[in-house]
Parts: structure tokens; C-alpha cells; sequence
């Protein structure tokens, strides 16, 4: 299954968001746009739905109500996330889920407004119900979170504890004794990476890192071998380096550059599982060659692995695929009113240039600038 709709109503810097999405999604728009903020209403759903999470801990994670709700809807308290889930190319959903939340509070714990569930059309979970109006307490907790009463629609709950999001920063793992406080949840930016490695499988690890190994001789000749080893008792990522002396040297992840450890993260993330992955600007630190076959590696890996991908991209070698269809992308455009998320398949004028021959990154790399940029120089110029 996939996330096929996503509607948000007041969520962060988004008043109004009504959006198809397919197995494939691009997220393009400005700096400040909302591209992160629109990915987290994924993670929302998730730290809500997994273990040890719930709608009190997603909320208090994200600073609270007023760190959630867009500033731009004058008046309006409510939150309102929706989600349809479909198999790949049904045009009907097989579930729907909705929550409603607002700043209402009954002793520090949030409350829910509303919690519907459909399966295909028929709504069955549509809450406040009878015994939620006689406590409030019991909307302290969707039933998402309740094991006994998500019985039901076990399949959206199974869904969401899934997703992935991914946005490895190499200096946690080359400098981990650097950063100190709690993990925070999920990992994102793979500060247990190595952990998780660890804790796979031998013969599974061994697969992946095969398989990684294959790709980073085209993006990093230099490097062969990629292997994980415990050898000191705690765990590396190695490889040899190829140099003028007739051995190779080993070298681990503190010697890797940030592109090569981003491209490992990436790539084993895609191959990790099959839930929804979310990945933030996957092109940072790679080579415009490399980054130019990302979609092709992407798609095919997520194709095998049959899970829907996410990611958000600045990038106009990445969208110069031509495999890469509109009807994948969403282009955010921000004003004083929030931010606006467009399908660019809608945009008659992107329709029209790709039917004169230009590229997806040419028709709407330069509708994500932000105006004026020219001004910038002359700005710093006279500070």
C-alpha cells in the first residue's frame, strides 16, 4: 500500500493542503518553504501509531500545539491531518484515517477532537463516540495507539509504524563522542546508525553492504570492498582505499567524505524495509553525475522493494530524469498566507514547456527561486 491523498488543514505553515500523491514523490519549492514541515505530518502519524509513542509524546515532541498549528489561519485552533491508503494504481483507497486536534486541554493533556477511520467508504470509528463524551480522558489517546481498539484496522496502524525518515548527518557517525543528550525518536539523522547495523542480521548485512559495495566502485572508485566490522568491540563501516601503494589501506567511516557516508546511509535505508521512506534533499554532497541517476537507482530499488519514497529536492540534476513524470511532483510556493502545495501536473504553463521539449528542471527549478535574489550581492555589498 501507499499514502495515495493527504490532506492538512491549519498544520504548520500550511492553512489548506489537498494532494495526490504517488509511489514516487518529489517535493520542490524555496528555502523556508514548508518541504520538512510537510514530510513531518508523516512522522506526526507515525510517533502517534509506534510503540512507546502516542498523540501526548508527538505532540510535547514538537513543543506543543502552538509549535504545530499554522499562525496563518487567524482564528482557527484545529488541526486537521487526513490520509487515504491505496494499493498501487487502485483508484479507490482501501482506508482512510483523519484526526482532529486543537489547543483544548483537560489537565496538561491534549484532547482529540475528532478520529474517523473508514475502510474503502464505510466509516467505522467515528469519534467522540458515546463512551468518550461521558470522559473526556479517553481522547487523551487515539485508538491508532491502543492495541485492542485498532484491531479493526490493524493494516493502518501496521502502515505507519513503518515509515522511515532518513537524513543521515555524517558527523554523527564520524564524531559521535561530539554529541552528547537523548536520541531523538527514529533516528533521523543516523546518529545509531552503526547500532542498526549491528543489530541486523549477519546474512542480511552482508547482502545489503554487498550491494552498496557495487554502487560506491562507480561513485567512489577509490573504494572497494565495503564491509562492517566489530573487531574492537564497537562497530565500523570499512573499506579499502585504492592508492600508489601496491596494498590498500583500510579506512572506516571517520575517513569516508560526507557524500560517500550519505550515499551508504541512503542506500541502505531504501533497502532496509518497505514502509514509506522520506528523504530529505538526498543529493547533498553527491556529484552531479551521481545525483543525475538517483531517480533510475530509487526507483528501481523501491520497485523490488515495493514502498512508496518521498523526498524533497533542490536539485536540477535530479530533475533532469526524463523518466520522472509531473504527476510526481508537488511545488510549494510560499506567501503571506502560508504555503500553497501544487500538484505540477495542474500548472498549464509546465505542461506546455515539456511539451516543447524542456525538462521538468527547467520548467520549475526557476518557479522555486525566490525573488530577487540578484539583490542579495548588493545587499552584503554595502553592510
Amino acid at each position: 500500500m501507499i499514502i495515495s491523498h493527504i490532506k492538512l488543514k491549519n498544520w504548520k505553515n500550511f492553512t489548506d493542503v489537498d494532494i495526490d500523491l504517488k509511489d514516487r514523490m518529489f517535493l520542490v519549492g524555496p528555502n523556508a518553504s514548508g518541504k520538512s514541515n510537510l514530510i513531518d505530518a508523516f512522522r506526526f502519524l507515525r510517533d502517534i501509531a509506534k510503540d512507546g509513542g502516542g498523540l501526548q509524546q508527538a505532540i510535547t515532541d514538537r513543543g506543543g500545539i502552538s509549535k504545530i498549528r499554522c499562525l496563518s489561519d487567524r482564528g482557527n485552533t484545529e488541526i486537521t491531518i487526513k490520509i487515504h491508503l491505496s494499493e498501487v494504481g487502485s483508484p479507490n483507497p482501501k482506508w482512510k484515517y483523519e484526526i482532529v486536534i486543537d489547543n483544548k486541554t483537560v489537565q496538561d493533556k491534549y484532547i482529540l477532537r475528532h478520529e474517523r477511520v473508514w475502510k474503502g467508504e464505510e466509516l467505522i470509528v467515528d469519534r467522540p463516540n458515546e463512551k468518550d463524551k461521558k470522559n473526556d480522558k479517553f481522547l487523551e489517546q487515539t485508538f491508532l495507539e491502543q492495541k485492542n481498539a485498532s484491531e479493526e484496522f490493524w493494516d493502518i496502524v501496521e502502515y505507519l509504524e513503518k515509515i522511515h525518515y532518513q537524513h543521515l548527518l555524517p558527523q554523527f557517525l564520524q564524531y559521535p563522542q561530539a554529541f552528547s543528550g537523548s536520541e531523538l525518536s527514529g533516528d533521523p539523522f543516523g546518529r545509531g546508525f552503526l547500532e542498526r547495523l549491528s543489530k541486523t542480521p549477519e546474512k542480511t548485512r552482508k547482502s545489503r553492504l554487498n550491494k552498496i559495495d557495487k554502487a560506491l566502485r562507480i561513485a567512489a572508485p577509490q573504494l572497494k570492498e565495503l564491509r562492517y566490522s566489530n573487531e574492537t568491540g564497537n562497530p565500523h563501516l570499512e573499506a579499502k582505499c585504492i592508492h600508489w601503494r601496491a596494498n590498500a589501506a583500510r579506512q572506516n567511516e571517520k575517513q569516508f567524505s560526507d557524500g560517500t557516508l550519505r550515499m551508504i546511509g541512503m542506500l541502505w535505508a531504501l533497502l532496509e524495509g518497505d514502509g514509506l521512506l522520506l528523504l530529505e534533499e538526498p543529493e547533498l554532497s553527491l556529484n552531479a553525475g551521481i545525483i543525475a541517476k538517483l531517480p533510475v537507482i530509487i526507483y528501481k530499488i523501491q520497485k523490488q522493494k515495493k514502498r512508496q519514497v518521498i523526498m524533497t529536492t533542490h536539485s536540477v540534476n535530479l530533475l533532469q530524469d526524463t523518466g520522472i513524470s509531473p504527476h510526481e511532483i508537488v511545488i510549494l510556493e510560499p506567501d503571506e498566507n502560508g504555503t500553497k502545495c501544487i500538484a505540477a501536473s495542474s500548472i498549464s504553463k509546465i505542461n506546455a514547456m515539456i511539451d516543447g521539449g524542456m525538462t521538468l528542471a527547467d520548467a520549475i527549478i526557476p518557479m522555486t527561486f525566490p525573488r530577487d535574489t540578484e539583490k542579495i550581492i548588493s545587499v552584503l555589498y554595502y553592510l
